[in-house]
């Protein structure tokens, strides 16, 4: 059994203890100093945050005025402004793919600008061209993920060797046998459409030749006049030359069928077992913005995203709504910058 101590020595020990605590506090003041202030400082950045915004939001968009991207930040924007009680102004920053207008985002330091960003400007800028001057995984803050979008794999209604009416197995067993006889157009070099038809053709043994046009309008009247065998297109413009009977939908590049293409087998469906490929939208801001404000602004842009009316006009143009978190959005970024970097790297794909 223990012995009880004695009142001296129990005298002794307080008074060590005191000396040290005198000891550490002449040797390390701005520790206790910094201690001290720390929750005043967050105290004041909750203060701060709760107060932003001081004047205009501005979202940057790094597309042209009616594209895709420049008509979801102009979807939000009514919303965003009704809830934080500043006008909301969308400006196009257009060029690069996107990239000039993410760069203006990573350099912003007034904490009242935002972006409205495509999955490469946020995932394989930096893989595809060194040159891009800013690095998505350090200097943009994922607020959330707010659409995603599968690509159609799309070809002429007829073409030599595949026979009228064939299925998507049939399909794949023609663009085996046509070797690099057979051609795929993209709107560019390093877009979705490019890498994702890459990592198709090592998924499913098929080899036709990058054909690279200025936009899928352009792709899709090659397919019309035979100058290419297949193309991996979003599903509004894909669907309407399907349905206007100009072209056949091979199958969609989501992990099952997609709600906004649902009569079109996915391409697992069609053997290619376990291939996902999405396009998609998100809002970032700088990393330099104060954490209080990037939470403010996520927990809005998410509650937006997930309301019926703006659920329904994204719908309209071409998105499944996701509205995630940071950390869904931060999650989506990382599972597509290994997947298409990965790609990337094995293909030697280089931004022109």
């Amino acid at each position: 059994m223990p012995r009880p101590s004695s009142p001296r020595s129990t005298s002794r020990n307080l008074s060590r203890r005191a000396a040290v605590l005198v000891a550490l506090a002449a040797a390390s003041p701005w520790a206790l100093a910094q201690n001290n202030a720390r929750p005043a400082a967050g105290a004041a950045a909750t203060t701060a945050a709760q107060a932003w915004p001081t004047k205009p939001l501005k979202i940057i968009v790094g597309f042209p005025a009616g594209t895709s991207p420049d008509l979801t930040a102009r979807t939000f924007s009514e919303p965003l402004s009704k809830a934080l009680g500043q006008p909301v102004i969308v400006e196009n920053r257009v060029g690069a793919g996107g990239n000039i207008g993410a760069d203006a985002v990573a350099k912003a330091r007034d904490d009242h600008t935002i972006g409205l960003m495509i999955n490469g400007n946020m995932t394989i800028a930096k893989l595809l061209n060194p040159a891009v001057p800013y690095d998505p995984l350090k200097d943009l803050a994922p607020l959330s993920l707010i659409g995603t979008s599968p690509l159609v794999l799309t070809a002429p209604v007829s073409q030599p060797g595949v026979p009228a009416n064939t299925d998507a197995r049939d399909f794949f067993v023609a663009a085996r046998n046509a070797g690099d006889k057979w051609s795929y157009g993209t709107p560019g070099v390093g877009t979705v459409g490019h890498i994702g038809t890459e990592l198709l053709k090592s998924r499913s043994n098929i080899n036709p030749v990058h054909v690279p046009y200025p936009g899928y309008p352009q792709v899709a009247n090659a397919m019309l006049g035979g100058q290419l065998q297949m193309a991996l297109m979003p599903p509004a413009l894909a669907q309407a030359q399907v349905r206007a009977g100009k072209l056949r939908a091979i199958g969609v590049t989501s992990a099952g069928r997609s709600p906004l293409a649902p009569d079109i087998p996915s391409l697992s469906e069609a053997g290619i077992r376990g291939f996902d490929l999405e396009i998609w939208n998100a809002f970032a801001a700088p990393s330099t913005m104060p954490k209080p404000i990037q939470a403010k602004l996520a927990a809005l842009i998410g509650e937006i995203a997930r309301s019926q009316d703006v659920r329904g006009k994204l719908f309209q143009q071409g998105w499944q709504v996701a509205g995630t978190s940071p950390e869904g959005l931060a999650n989506r970024i990382k599972a597509d910058t290994s997947l298409l970097g990965g790609v990337i790297a094995m293909r030697g794909i280089k931004a022109e």
